[in-house]
């Protein structure tokens, strides 16, 4: 079966090879590292083709003036609608009516349920989101709302211990250091890569969001940003070594800049760091201009499957 698997990364540019500023320029990413010959994920490296990957340095800014936001960016890559360009402005960060009103329309999800195909968003949300959902103090974020426009239910605690879904830090720790939920599985990396392979089994897609990069980019925390984006490097290591990649396609990408350089603590105007991995993907790469580019990518590599 062929499937296609995105590794949504939140606030993650191709910025300076400067590892003062740039976790992606100062720590140590073996996967990276192999899958781009040796080369940096940098803007200096731009797109490239090896035997491995397709890095894409991804338009988010999409024709709109201005520091691409989150709810417009997200909406874009599961929509394939320009919505910054749709609304006259970035916007964010959680979708207001009229950004609702575009996943409502072209959610990702929805469409690939209407053709036929399984998608699933494999992030596992604990207690208090719900709460605060319910209570009216939080908004769904792009990437929960589009779902649950396709039909699903979000993912909880339970679906956590019964191995159905991620935590969002790759390894679900923080469940157990910062949430107390002492009864959640901890992996390794390597071993929650191999985790979303085995969750991804009965789906044709799966999509799977990491926030934290963007939120450690917004506090400036250089360290902290290079130790996340390490444990990314294991965890993609452990999804390829699982994954059948002649049938798969992987898809990396983010929504917009920050992280990449952390002097100041907002979003850039860098394009998105985007990889395309496994089957089809020197094919597919040729489409990708911008982050609305993706939806339909998935569609038409998934289109042969039935």
């Amino acid at each position: 079966m062929k499937r296609v698997i995105f590794l949504f990364l939140d606030g993650v540019g191709m910025g300076d090879d400067n590892p003062t500023i740039n976790p992606l320029a100062a720590g140590t990413f073996p996967t990276l590292r192999q899958l781009l010959d040796g080369r940096k994920p940098v803007a200096a490296t731009g797109r490239l083709s090896t035997v491995h990957a397709e890095l894409i340095p991804a338009d988010a800014n999409l024709g709109v003036p201005g520091r691409p936001q989150s709810a417009t960016g997200q909406t874009a890559i599961l929509t394939g609608i320009n919505a910054p360009q749709r609304l006259g402005e970035h916007y964010g960060p959680r979708p207001d009516d009229r950004v609702r009103a575009i996943l409502d329309e072209a959610s990702l999800f929805k469409r690939l349920k209407q053709t036929g195909h399984s998608a699933f968003f494999c992030n596992a949300y604990p207690h208090g989101y719900f709460n605060a959902v319910n209570r009216g103090k939080r908004l769904l974020s792009a990437v929960p709302y589009a779902a649950t426009v396709g039909g699903q239910t979000l993912l909880n605690h339970a679906d956590l211990v019964a191995g159905r879904g991620l935590a969002a830090d790759f390894t679900n720790q923080g469940w157990r250091e910062e949430l107390g939920y002492d009864d959640v599985p901890v992996y390794t990396p390597a071993a929650a890569g191999r985790e979303l392979w085995r969750i991804a089994q009965p789906h044709h897609f799966t999509f799977f969001e990491h926030w934290h990069t963007d939120l450690l980019g917004h506090r400036g925390q250089l360290a902290q940003a290079v130790a996340i984006l390490e444990r990314f490097d294991g965890f993609l290591g452990g999804l390829l070594a699982a994954a059948d990649l002649t049938q798969t396609l992987i898809i990396v990408s983010s929504d917009h800049g920050n992280v990449e350089d952390c002097s100041h603590r907002k979003h850039t105007e860098n394009p998105a760091l985007t990889l395309l991995l496994g089957a089809e993907r020197q094919k597919h790469a040729q489409k990708v201009r911008g982050i609305d580019d993706f939806a339909n990518v998935i569609e038409d590599f998934l289109s042969a499957e039935l």
